[in-house]
């Protein structure tokens, strides 16, 4: 309840509080009457991303999901994609277990008979901004300004791309700038989420902000203390955002796919339990740090894999 009222003081909104019941969990009241229209809480998110196959239908903001570029190039951005799914008559599928848990056997879900390609000079005159769609002006979207390292992520402002960098893209950007060995072990990583289920993405950029946010906590604090108790305490504090929201392990309470049987469920839990270890294995050769190795950020320290990996 004290993280609550701090938060809520911090953003300065004085008009609602949180409450706890039994029965119904967490909840936000208000405590006075709002008009129509009136801001009753603005927050950032903390951990997002966007799923794998939505970025074949639009781009957006890495950090604040934001719409970007415009709308031809929205348009043409989808288009060509379209295109290439029609050319190779392929669909798109998704799983939630055995070895193609979330994978996807194509990027977008358009076949041969369902669609119609426009020329490639078309789509790409709209993805250029060579052409105008008529009242497109009236929708203006920010500039895409990309990652200088990696140039994969792309944001709406630098200020976006500065608040990805210091929150998480730190240690997940494998541009060329990030050493060969770390470089490869996070395109490891990122396949083997692609491959099975992309959860594991948001998983690891809940990871990495812990991560961050304890170095930043140690500098603040000017913190001398080296003792794994003391800082195993400052990761729970840099860890404190994210486990306000901790409900239970994803493996444990993931609905059972229609095709698996009932009696295969411990099977079924158990398999994707597996696929949770080895992404958070490959994930720490990606992101290591000596830095963090007293807190036991990875291996054996139960606790942190039951926080990182959960839904």
């Amino acid at each position: 309840q004290e993280y609550y009222e701090e938060l809520i003081q911090s953003k300065k909104h004085d008009g609602i509080r949180v409450n706890y019941k039994g029965d119904h969990g967490k909840g936000v009241c208000a405590n006075k009457d709002f008009a129509e229209g009136d801001l009753i809480l603005k927050d950032q998110i903390l951990v997002g991303a966007q799923h794998s196959l939505n970025k074949i239908d639009c781009v957006v903001c890495s950090y604040c999901f934001r719409f970007i570029g415009s709308v031809e190039f929205q348009i043409g951005h989808r288009l060509y994609f379209q295109s290439i799914a029609s050319s190779i008559g392929c669909s798109s599928e998704r799983h939630c277990h055995g070895s193609d848990v979330g994978s996807s056997t194509c990027s977008s879900g358009v076949t041969k008979e369902k669609s119609t390609t426009l020329p490639e000079e078309v789509i790409e005159s709209l993805i250029t901004g060579d052409v105008s769609l008529p009242f497109s002006d009236h929708f203006p979207l920010p500039e895409i300004i990309a990652c200088q390292g990696c140039e994969e992520e792309r944001y709406c402002s630098q200020s976006c791309a500065d608040s990805d960098w210091e929150s998480y893209h730190s240690l997940l950007c494998a541009g060329p700038n990030t050493e060969p060995p770390r470089r490869s072990a996070l395109h490891k990583f990122v396949e083997h989420a692609n491959e099975t289920n992309d959860i594991f993405l948001v998983a690891a950029k809940a990871i990495t902000f812990t991560m961050l946010r304890y170095k930043k906590l140690k500098r603040q604090n000017d913190f001398q203390n080296k003792s794994a108790e003391s800082n195993f305490s400052l990761l729970m504090e840099a860890w404190k955002p994210l486990s306000m929201g901790f409900k239970k392990r994803w493996w444990d309470y993931v609905a059972l796919p229609e095709d698996v049987d009932a009696s295969d469920e411990d099977s079924f839990r158990q398999e994707i339990r597996d696929l949770a270890f080895t992404s958070l294995q490959l994930l720490k050769d990606a992101i290591f740090d000596a830095e963090c190795a007293p807190c036991i950020l990875f291996g054996s320290h139960k606790t942190w894999f039951k926080l990182s990996y959960h839904e």
